[in-house]
């Protein structure tokens, strides 16, 4: 019987008082490592959940939750693969590379075995156990729902490599813009030993629809290991009643959970990532087609002359919170190639004179009440789709700031038609 039939099964067999995802937990090291950097986006777009990125230090060592380093029987809980290279986290991983798996040296259950001890600590236990080994292409992850007395509370961990000086290492160890996130609290701390840790508390829906809050901390090391610990408030991740106030573990605790040295075999186990590709800096003239979409929106913003609050982004996505005194508006822009060309068949789309074809969209952003989004959606005949978007909110998930967006029609459509997009993309 497949892995994911033999989970369903042993969860079916808990108790009837609680429910958990499995999809969402038992492949938490998988699918929540692959979108650890698009939450960030996720939250700006207004998309999924995922924002924020946590970064966390492998050496330094806080007392509480878990035993010392170095015993056999140490209890300590590992972090989720990442979006780049690791143990095929993400899903550029590896690329023509043959699978980026361990040995399996660290098996499924010693992982469960250690989430285990490490949250018997506290005098809990931890019910409706899943998890993988080093040899699974997902990664190491464990996963169950904790019960403290106080609440049943969905706990994930897993562990995976990443470039330590690469882009990737770089997002997971910064806290977003609060503005655009809304998230409780998030702080970074670099360890002794170079690591970076990052302890983020907010909440499973950037839009607050329901009250469900999920805290992370994440650790980068100088090596590369990535350690990621996620608990909740309510038995599973999504679709659970909330149980209690706050998840179980604490500031120190998260700390203590994600530096510990027990999960150093199975991070071993684990090859090192690639290399992140090298990027051009924010100041480089190079066309737009070679620069992050973070940086080409800043510069294609100056003409439209409002101050630009906070901005931010990776790779082929980047917004800014513009601020003319008058309530913050957002402005997003994707730039993507050789994916899906719909839309762009209707009487509402026009075709300029180099074949571009444009689409113009008004409306609810279907987020927040009254929250109201302008778009300019535009396809090259050599298929480069860009997208620029504005909102009469600095946080589409929160409420109008402003009656229409900062931005006219007119200046996203140049933004979006900019002669420097139509350089070949490799």
């Amino acid at each position: 019987m497949p892995f994911e039939d033999d989970l369903g099964a042993a969860l079916r067999r808990t108790g009837e008082d609680f429910t958990i995802d499995r999809h969402a937990l038992v492949d938490a090291g998988e699918e929540r490592g692959r979108r650890l950097v698009a939450r960030r986006r996720a939250a700006v777009i207004g998309g999924s959940v995922l924002a924020l990125a946590l970064t966390a230090t492998a050496g330094a060592y806080t007392g509480g939750l878990l035993d010392g380093p170095g015993g056999a029987d140490g209890v300590q809980v590992a972090a989720q693969p990442t979006p780049t290279g690791g143990s095929g986290g993400g899903p550029d991983a590896g690329a023509g590379k043959g699978p980026r798996t361990g040995s399996g040296a660290v098996s499924a259950e010693r992982m469960m075995a250690n989430l285990e001890k490490a949250l018997a600590v506290e005098g809990g236990k931890l019910e409706a156990r899943a998890g993988r080994g080093t040899e699974s292409e997902g990664g190491a992850a464990v996963s169950g729902v904790y019960d403290d007395g106080k609440g049943k509370a969905a706990v994930s961990v897993s562990l995976s490599r990443v470039d330590p000086l690469g882009s990737q290492a770089g997002q997971l160890t910064q806290c977003g813009d609060k503005t655009v996130q809304g998230y409780d609290d998030c702080r970074t701390e670099r360890l002794p030993d170079g690591s970076k840790l990052l302890i983020f508390k907010g909440y499973e829906y950037p839009d607050r629809r329901v009250d469900t809050k999920c805290w992370r901390a994440v650790l980068v090391t100088p090596a590369g290991f990535l350690v990621e610990a996620s608990e909740w408030n309510a038995p599973a991740e999504k679709d659970a009643a909330v149980t209690r106030p706050d998840p179980p573990l604490g500031s120190a605790q998260l700390k203590t959970l994600v530096t510990s040295q027990v999960w150093r075999p199975a991070l071993n186990d684990l090859p090192p990532a690639e290399p992140d590709p090298v990027q051009p800096g924010a100041g480089s003239a190079t066309p737009l087609k070679d620069r992050s979409a973070a940086d080409a929106l800043e510069s294609l913003l100056v003409p439209v002359g409002i101050p630009i609050s906070s901005r931010g982004g990776e790779g082929s996505y980047g917004y800014a919170v513009l601020d003319d005194g008058k309530g913050y508006s957002l402005v997003q822009l994707n730039v993507s190639k050789g994916e899906s060309t719909t839309g762009f068949a209707g009487a509402d789309v026009t075709t300029e004179s180099d074949g571009t074809k444009v689409k113009i969209t008004q409306g609810s952003a279907g987020k927040g009440e009254g929250v109201i989004q302008w778009t300019v959606d535009t396809l090259r005949k050599d298929g480069l789709r860009v997208t620029v978007s504005a909102f009469n909110t600095g946080n589409q998930n929160g409420a109008p700031t402003r009656r229409t967006p900062a931005p006219a029609l007119e200046q996203l459509k140049g933004i979006a038609l900019a002669p420097g997009w139509n350089r070949d993309r490799n």
